[in-house]
């Protein structure tokens, strides 16, 4: 499958010509929410509704917006959402949303905001699907000369083993996020454990399992804001290097003493920061200079082959031999101050958390057409396409 980049294909079009509407702007913060203790319905996996957010999530994205001047106002993105969107009639959308299920479901809301022609933040529609299908993506990084490690996907659970994929292996629902479907027993050392576990996988999340050599070395996760005309809407143009990236320092992952040990698994992930049974959260990493800049260069390739739009966060992990492999990137990185990645990331170089926020909004809102590019671009014919 070639894909040169899913950005050549009019990703920068606005789903409307309507005029610019004049600042403030009416901001809508699209999100699914859970609540603690969530009630799941028989049948459903434990970790379900894992990557939802909280709502106290959606009231500091609304506050950091609204320190611009802008109104905000949340709206769960359920099946009322269409409805809702007409009511409110936003400028733009700050989107979150992880979908209510099914297959690509966090490209849901962006097909919806497309179809309603309405403006909102990060990714649009086929990099979302894609980015949430990790066999798909894999194979597509793999295809453009991108390390990963050696997988398969499992569909029955009964297809014969790879024979480039050696024990032990590691074994997780092909298009989950937030560790869903992670514990101790993802990895398996036997045939017999292999099988067991991937039909776990099929029966417990509806959908194939992916199954990937383990890999034994360091995790990491590479964060990274913009794009080549960043800096002709950002509020802080002098963050952007030349091709209009800022890159986050690189966050490591240390499992060791977690409650999964060597696992970075669901339970892991659920802990807060700093209690015991958490991972520990280094930033910036402690990486040699080549190595860092090697996971830099994959992140940003892997950012641009899926086409995706103004922020991304790519998960590495190392092989036996301390060689880089992409795991899988998330378009829709989590936003949760003092506890996701991104935040960690920024909040290690300075960046405040209004600034974050803000400038994912007002990246999206020059590539909408919402406001106009500086002006010391305009006067080279930079403007936005």
């Amino acid at each position: 499958m070639k894909r040169s980049s899913l950005q050549e294909q009019d990703c920068d079009k606005p789903p409307g010509s309507a005029m610019r509407p004049k600042r403030p702007w009416k901001v809508a913060v699209l999100a699914n929410i859970k609540e603690k203790d969530m009630p799941r319905p028989p049948g459903v996996p434990p970790d379900a509704y894992s990557d939802f957010d909280y709502i106290d999530t959606v009231q500091v994205i609304q506050a950091a917006i609204e320190t611009d001047g802008h109104k905000t106002e949340f709206i769960m993105a359920d099946e009322a959402l269409p409805y809702s969107l007409k009511k409110y009639k936003p400028d733009i959308c700050f989107n979150i949303a992880e979908g209510l299920g099914g297959e690509a479901r966090e490209a849901q809301v962006p097909a919806l905001l497309e179809m309603l022609k309405i403006p909102y933040t990060a990714s649009r529609v086929i990099t979302n699907a894609i980015a949430l299908d990790k066999t798909l993506t894999k194979r597509i990084w793999r295809d453009r000369g991108i390390p990963v490690a050696p997988f398969q996907e499992f569909v029955t659970g009964d297809e014969p083993l790879r024979h480039d994929l050696h024990f032990p292996l590691f074994v997780k629902p092909t298009s989950e996020g937030t560790g869903m479907g992670v514990d101790m027993k993802a990895r398996v050392d036997t045939a017999e454990d292999l099988r067991e576990r991937v039909k776990y996988i099929i029966a417990s999340y509806q959908q194939p399992a992916l199954v990937e050599s383990f890999l034994p070395g360091r995790e990491f996760t590479v964060g990274q804001i913009g794009r080549q005309d960043a800096k002709c809407f950002s509020r802080h143009p002098e963050w952007y290097h030349s091709n209009g990236f800022h890159r986050f320092p690189i966050l490591e992952l240390n499992t060791d003493r977690s409650v999964t040990p060597g696992i970075y698994s669901h339970a892991a992930k659920a802990q807060h920061l700093g209690e015991a049974g958490a991972p520990e959260y280094i930033c910036p990493a402690d990486v040699p200079t080549e190595l860092g800049k090697k996971m830099y260069h994959l992140a940003l390739r892997g950012h641009a082959i899926l086409g995706a739009l103004d922020v991304s966060r790519v998960d590495i992990r190392l092989d036996i031999d301390g060689n880089p492999r992409l795991l899988e990137i998330n378009p829709l990185p989590g936003l949760t101050p003092d506890y996701s990645d991104l935040c960690l990331q920024a909040a290690a170089e300075g960046i405040a958390y209004e600034d974050l926020i803000l400038e994912i909004l007002y990246l999206a809102a020059g590539r909408w057409r919402l406001l106009e590019p500086r002006d010391i671009f305009a006067k080279k014919g930079r403007r936005n396409h």
